[in-house]
């Protein structure tokens, strides 16, 4: 597993996971549109085992060349949470589920050795259930977690000797990155914090699980070497904190000072998700080394060094996003 493709590594999460990858030897490719800036890559585009291909993965010819010869797919990419889905359906279908598909196939004739498909913990619906876990059925209830539910079992079942393919599924990430997202639970609230010194809490009692950005992407680094027959074909939840919004919102508080105050306001949106990450360790034995307040503490720390700007458009999927369509749409009139 030397030679490792990356779809959509300038964003969050990738931004964080290509240096680690780098870091352990491996050389690197990553297609990302680049929508959300080339910000969070800034640290290894000079680096002789980085190459970035500036695409789209509904390209099938460039998807196709840019395939050849890699070992492992990680696929990051795609049009994430329920929001930015919204403003554009048809999107995040072609993205998320037709793209998706076709990169794994794609993979699997080109003699790639591994492919991590990367879902979501949002494919299970509201459950009343406890410990939510690998095997209860999907009932996803927005066009993004059912892109992502609908791309699971195509993928799973590619799985042989000779493609190990798996799946899993994360919750909420939270933390800092050079490529910020400032429109998740624990990432918001502690921006709202800093910047506002009140946080406003939208119904409260949605449970939202999360996982810090450094423990899932050490993940992904290590789901390239655990053996094949532990993984093949399998799918794996990966988010140990499961807290209301309210919880969340006195964690912030804790960390970013007693001055802080929390104004609660009805909410209609009553997604709320927990689930168990027991198979993952027992199996795999991966575990959290990270938690919800040391990701605020992070984010903290990188605003005081002024490595935020809480104004940057590209921190905001939504607000980007939006701003993409209406340029389109202002250009094709």
């Amino acid at each position: 597993m030397k030679k490792v493709f990356i779809t959509g590594g300038a964003g969050y999460v990738g931004s964080i996971l290509i240096p680690k990858l780098l870091k352990e030897g491996y050389d690197v490719t990553t297609i990302d549109t680049l929508f959300f800036t080339d910000i969070g890559l800034k640290s290894v585009l000079n680096n002789p085992h980085f190459k970035l291909i500036l695409g789209d993965i509904r390209d099938k010819e460039l998807v196709r060349k840019s395939l050849q010869g890699m070992d492992a797919v990680i696929h990051l990419a795609s049009i994430s949470n329920d929001p930015s889905s919204d403003l554009n359906p048809q999107l995040t279908v072609e993205v998320n589920f037709e793209a998706t598909v076709f990169l794994a196939k794609t993979a699997k004739e080109l003699g790639v050795k591994r492919f991590i498909n990367v879902s979501t913990s949002s494919v299970y619906g509201i459950k009343e259930t406890l410990n939510v876990t690998e095997d209860l059925p999907l009932e996803p209830l927005t066009v993004y977690s059912k892109t992502k539910a609908d791309a699971e079992p195509i993928v799973n079942a590619l799985n042989d000797l000779n493609f190990i393919a798996m799946t899993i599924r994360p919750a909420t990430v939270c933390g800092y990155s050079p490529k910020m997202r400032l429109d998740l639970t624990v990432n918001i609230l502690t921006m709202h914090a800093l910047t506002k010194g009140k946080i406003t809490v939208f119904g409260g009692n949605q449970k939202r699980p999360n996982i810090h950005i450094e423990d899932i992407t050490d993940y992904y680094v290590k789901l390239l070497t655990i053996p094949a027959e532990k993984i093949g074909g399998k799918v794996f939840n990966a988010g140990y904190e499961n807290y209301t919004v309210s919880e969340i919102a006195n964690m912030v508080k804790e960390i970013i000072g007693k001055n802080v105050s929390i104004e609660v306001t009805p909410s209609n949106d009553n997604r709320s998700y927990h689930i168990s990450s027991k198979k993952i360790e027992s199996e795999l034995g991966l575990k959290p080394n990270h938690t919800i307040k040391d990701a605020v503490l992070d984010i903290k720390i990188a605003r005081e060094k002024g490595n935020l700007d809480w104004d940057n458009i590209n921190f905001y999927n939504v607000k980007k996003m939006k701003s993409i369509f209406d340029n389109e749409t202002a250009l094709a009139k």
